[in-house]
């Protein structure tokens, strides 16, 4: 089977053209060839096929094998795929995605596609699109509890001089009131590890939805988030049934954020294509930031507009990495 490997800000995904390669377990195709260390390596796979609405059609799925809505740094490779390959005549590409067709402008240097322009469409405020538990109108800076039990990796924290370990927490967690928790506890594999702590973090989130769902944390510093311990916390809260992607924001100026991203299905990546456009309608929305701006993600920076239209546009880089043939 022939593939594509390519990438958006380090976002990267396996590529398969199925108008000419077969696929019949892409689930199982997709946690095999996404493995790091067995397989090619990436986020997940993408599908490219015809399509009778637009030039080309794109099926993701996360490295799990869960299938996403939507993939802002994927769908950029799917334009420049579809040009350098001849599949669409550009540089406009219409492209058949599980949140409807998007129209994909390419910018060629040298005859070949070196960034595209996304109209992502407008984003959904509403509960049942995100989906969430959280009411419509709080889906704006609704304030989100959890807790885990997780353990302690911390040299800081030391037992209580009667030997029971003491409890290491990001919030008061006597003041909890509810039984706040989360599909991520026990972090550590075990029912009631021995040297382990309630853990409890109190975040405001803003909820958007950009074919698929985000949940946004604005803070004032990026160094102190524990990304890989709270964005499993984010992802299976209680609030989010279809689990959710976590983005951690710090706004650096009204027309520039730097975020970092816990992707459902995938965990930590270099950037998130969709994700980025819920921080700029976020930013907009809670007056924290204007609607264009830079974003600045460990893989590099994308631009953002959220026009008058009600729609939001995403310029980013798209990169061929290499092909290949998998072992059927």
């Amino acid at each position: 089977m022939k593939f594509t490997k390519m990438h958006g800000l380090g976002n990267d995904y396996v590529f398969v053209d199925v108008r000419r390669e077969t696929v019949p377990d892409p689930i199982a195709l997709t946690r095999k060839i996404s493995d790091r260390h067995t397989g090619v390596g990436s986020d997940g796979l993408i599908l490219v096929g015809g399509s009778e609405t637009a030039d080309v059609s794109m099926i993701v799925y996360n490295s799990d094998g869960s299938r996403a809505q939507m993939c802002g740094n994927g769908i950029r490779c799917v334009a420049k795929y579809a040009v350098d390959q001849g599949l669409a005549s550009g540089p406009a590409v219409r492209i058949e995605t599980d949140a409807g067709v998007k129209v994909a402008e390419c910018r060629l240097v040298g005859g070949r596609v070196n960034a595209v322009r996304v109209d992502m469409g407008r984003p959904s405020l509403s509960a049942s699109k995100i989906p969430s538990t959280i009411s419509t109108d709080r889906i704006i800076n609704h304030l989100l509890r959890l807790r885990s039990r997780t353990l302690l990796a911390f040299p800081r924290v030391r037992p209580a001089d009667d030997g029971e370990p003491l409890a290491l927490s990001c919030a008061d967690t006597e003041s909890h009131d509810e039984p706040w928790t989360s599909d991520c506890a026990n972090v550590g594999g075990t029912d009631d590890p021995p040297d382990s702590a309630q853990v409890a973090v109190d975040y405001t989130v803003t909820c958007v939805s950009m074919g698929n769902p985000h949940a946004v944390v604005f803070v004032e510093g990026l160094d102190t988030v524990e990304l890989e311990m709270v964005g499993p916390m984010i992802e299976h809260a209680p609030e989010f049934p279809e689990r959710i992607n976590a983005h951690f924001v710090r706004v650096d100026s009204p027309g520039h954020v730097t975020m970092k991203t816990w992707e459902r299905g995938s965990g930590v990546t270099r950037a998130c294509g969709t994700g980025a456009c819920a921080v700029c309608v976020a930013g907009a929305l809670t007056r924290r930031a204007e609607r264009k701006i830079t974003a600045n993600l460990p893989g590099g920076d994308l631009q953002l507009e959220w026009l008058d239209n009600d729609h939001v546009y995403m310029t980013g880089p798209a990169t061929e990495v290499f092909t290949g043939e998998w072992p059927e």
